[in-house]
């Protein structure tokens, strides 16, 4: 087996790589409806309403971060993972239900969002640790890279495929296809009950309280490197990950597209996700600090040149980079705080991780539908190459710090 794919060989791990593709495949194709819906259908051509849906969906990230993180480690995650697949199986079924009766309106997509986001919320640190359940530490960053491919093939395939779908059968029938997806997995989690080897939680208590929810963010200060990295991400993520807010805007505004247009420029964009993602699981050792600067550099460029790119098709051929550079960061930033991190708080250090990176695209998602609303769906793209930018020379910055300290400081 090639060395980008080495994590296959362990048979659960396997297990659970096939059943999450199927999986993302039908949270990508929901996703997709939702936006669609929400900006074609239940708004009138509004931007800001789509931010607001995704503010909502990604809002409880930090919202509930106290006892998320708690969760991750201290719950069995196997069990833990099998009630929010379920949960988010029934959400699905409810917006599909509403769509096909006729009587959706934003409010039911908006709440409907903002519960999938609760428990959204508890699910990906938990995903994120399971992982180490499954392989051992040296297959690790590996899996974590696997774990993106993962996604992002299904951010590929999903997207173009719920464009038809919503042409031929409807938005509806796309939320409720989402429903039959979460089965592999949840058979995939039925099979784990017998097979994973016990994993020790500690339940002397049995709240999480204040002292434990600081425990990632005491860990993370106490290791300078990743709290400069979580500030990165914080400014990428906050304007950059909001592609379904400005991929929308661009689609029925500038382009005067429709929702197979819409889905074709996503899955445009989660082919250099792909590759980004290749790229970090091929890898045989965890990413360096500096590698993290030169793809926020990268970054901001691919922003720039997409949103002044003048015709569809240039501006769909550079998406490719644009995904490629943003998911090198992303999967970049997960694998290093993995890796860098004790097993023991590996579940809080990743849910502020996660909480960063998804509560940031949340708090970003209605400066983004404002700004392509009221200056154009351009400027929404160009102002992720000033985080960008501002990301990369902290990095440099904080990079230069040390090298001094070290230059007055011999030991």
């Amino acid at each position: 087996m090639s060395n980008a794919f080495r994590s296959l060989s362990n048979l659960n791990y396997r297990l659970w790589f096939g059943g999450a593709v199927i999986s993302n495949i039908g949270t990508w194709l929901q996703r997709t409806a939702q936006d669609w819906i929400v900006i074609a259908e239940l708004s009138d051509k509004n931007a800001s309403a789509v931010g607001l849906v995704v503010f909502l969906q990604f809002a409880p990230q930090i919202l509930l971060l106290p006892v998320t993180g708690w969760a991750a480690d201290r719950m069995d995650r196997r069990k833990l993972l099998f009630i929010t697949q379920c949960l988010m199986a029934t959400l699905a079924l409810i917006l599909g239900i509403l769509v096909l009766s006729g009587h959706v309106e934003l409010w039911q997509v908006c709440a409907c969002a903002f519960a999938l986001g609760c428990v959204a919320a508890f699910d990906a640190p938990a995903r994120h640790a399971f992982v180490s359940d499954l392989v051992s530490e040296k297959e690790l960053s590996n899996a974590v890279g696997l774990n993106s491919v993962s996604f992002n093939s299904a951010r590929l395939v999903g997207p173009a495929i719920a464009g038809i779908l919503i042409a031929l059968i409807g938005t509806g029938w796309v939320f409720m296809i989402n429903v039959l997806s979460f089965i592999p997995l949840l058979v995939a989690l039925h099979r784990f009950k017998s097979r994973l080897p016990k994993i020790e939680t500690d339940n002397s208590k049995k709240t999480p309280d204040v002292a434990k929810f600081l425990d990632g963010f005491r860990y993370i200060w106490q290791h300078r490197e990743m709290a400069v990295i979580l500030v990165m991400s914080f400014l990428i993520c906050s304007l950059g990950m909001n592609f379904s807010v400005y991929l929308s805007a661009m689609t029925v505004h500038v382009f005067q597209g429709h929702a197979d247009q819409y889905g074709f420029l996503i899955s445009m964009m989660a082919i250099g996700s792909i590759s980004g993602a290749l790229v970090t699981a091929s890898r045989r050792s965890s990413p360096t600090f500096r590698f993290m600067i030169y793809v926020a550099a990268m970054f901001a460029v691919s922003c720039l040149l997409v949103a002044i790119s003048t015709s569809f098709w240039a501006f769909a051929v550079l998406l490719i980079l644009l995904g490629l550079s943003l998911q090198l960061f992303t999967t970049s930033t997960a694998s290093y705080m993995q890796v860098a991190t004790e097993k023991r708080y590996r579940g809080r250090v990743m849910a502020v991780v996660l909480a960063t990176a998804m509560g940031s695209t949340a708090l970003g998602a209605p400066l983004v539908g404002w700004i392509a609303d009221f200056f154009g769906a351009r400027w929404a793209i160009g102002v992720g190459s000033i985080s960008g930018v501002l990301a990369a020379l902290l990095g440099f910055w904080f990079l230069r710090q040390q090298a001094n300290t070290k230059r007055v400081d011999p030991l």
